[in-house]
């Protein structure tokens, strides 16, 4: 878990002997050396959004057109019809109850 980000030192706790947690402290020039530590860019898709509708809206605003910027879910997909051979068909259906008195 990583509670401290500075320019210098990335801060992240360990778990050891699965009681004790340790904070330790990671210099930036150990960066290149971990493999595991790397930044995120789980953020980059929504900031080319981001440019891609202001780009919109400013091409729209010269001629006076409102342009929906909002994204849109995709629905439902199509309708489509399975066909099988009756002889492939086969309809299950419960057996009877029988009563059983003994």
């Amino acid at each position: 878990v990583v509670f401290n980000v500075n320019r210098n030192v990335l801060g992240f706790e360990v778990t050891k002997a699965d009681l004790i947690r340790q904070r330790e402290g990671l210099r930036t020039e150990q960066f290149e050396r971990k493999a595991e530590v790397r930044k995120s860019r789980c953020n980059e898709s929504f900031l080319k959004r981001i440019k891609e509708n202001d780009q919109k809206q400013h091409d729209a605003k010269l001629p006076g057109i409102t342009v929906v910027c909002k994204r849109v879910p995709e629905g439902p997909k199509d309708m489509k019809i399975v066909k099988a051979p009756e002889d492939d068909v086969v309809v299950h259906a419960p057996l009877p109850f029988i009563e059983n008195h003994f």
